[in-house]
């Protein structure tokens, strides 16, 4: 099985997405900060694309959240 099948992957993304909400960023305006085009933000967000480690913490920095609390949000650690 795939991780982007994982009930845990899906409860990481989840948290992020929550928490870009909760900061009123846009995906445009995330996209736009990692330089990275809108339909990058929409697919991740849409389990289309598995996210990595690396991106996982860019996204998190750009929505000036911290990542290790978003995991455990997430239930992850």
């Amino acid at each position: 099985m795939k991780s982007i099948y994982l009930k845990e992957y899906k409860a990481i993304i989840d948290a992020l997405v929550a928490e870009r909400k909760k900061a009123g960023i846009t995906q445009t305006e995330l996209a736009h900060k990692l330089g990275k085009p809108q339909s990058f933000i929409s697919k991740t967000e849409n389990k289309e694309r598995r996210l990595d480690i690396v991106e996982f913490f860019h996204i998190c920095r750009a929505i000036e959240k911290n990542g290790v609390e978003i995991l455990q949000a997430a239930g992850i650690c």
